[in-house]
């Protein structure tokens, strides 16, 4: 259960996800991929490294390798020559290099539906199996990052001190409707408009309904 309940109301959360959808019906994450593959490989990399960067080097290394196999196939220091330019490439190649090993031999070469083999995979914790989950499956789940966090404690929509608390805040306030889409209008809003130190509240979708502005005592949000 969540450490604590929203600080919006039922009608006020509903509110937020439809405006989210008015203006986004589809989101989609930047991370480019075509294969839930390709986006596990994406993800995992992705830890303390800018989409762009990411982006970037997986660019270069799909057109050669984009299967368990064909990374394999390339051997670990050929794999880190791809992937050098992105921080901690060397732990975060070992933990690619291992998974293709492991997803070819617990399954069959391919990204598993399910949240535990995910967790079993070297580098792939709760968020980076969330994210897999929502993306490549569709499964009605939220990978909480820093953005999210932030976004969910500053508006009141989820508030808690933990990710996995937001994470389960979230699942519980959220209307089922929104679920899928939910990871991306966050992580989108976070990223662009609610961002940490200059937030763009002049233009947000959501200031009218955001408790940090009510709290802060900003124009407009009596």
């Amino acid at each position: 259960m969540p450490e604590t309940r929203g600080l919006l109301s039922p009608r006020q959360v509903a509110e937020v996800f439809a405006r989210f959808e008015a203006a986004s019906p589809e989101p989609k994450g930047e991370l480019d991929h075509t294969t839930p593959f390709e986006l596990l490989v994406a993800v995992v990399l992705s830890a303390q490294a800018t989409d762009k960067g990411v982006n970037q080097a997986t660019a270069r290394l799909f057109r050669v390798a984009n299967t368990p196999a064909a990374i394999r196939a390339l051997g670990l220091d050929g794999l880190k020559e791809y992937v050098k330019t992105i921080g901690l490439y060397n732990t975060k190649a070992a933990n690619i290099f291992e998974a293709c090993r492991l997803l070819l031999e617990r399954h069959g070469g391919e990204v598993p539906r399910d949240r535990a083999a995910l967790e079993a995979l070297p580098g792939v914790g709760r968020k980076t199996a969330n994210v897999v989950l929502n993306t490549a499956f569709g499964e009605p789940v939220i990978a909480v990052d820093t953005h999210i966090f932030r976004v969910a404690n500053r508006t009141g929509l989820a508030p808690g001190k933990t990710p996995l608390a937001v994470e389960q805040g979230l699942l519980a306030v959220v209307p089922t409707r929104y679920l899928r889409r939910a990871h991306h209008w966050l992580i989108l809003h976070g990223r662009y408009v609610c961002t940490a130190r200059n937030p763009r509240c002049a233009g947000c979708l959501i200031a009218d309904l955001c408790q940090h502005r009510k709290a802060s005592g900003e124009p407009g949000t009596a």
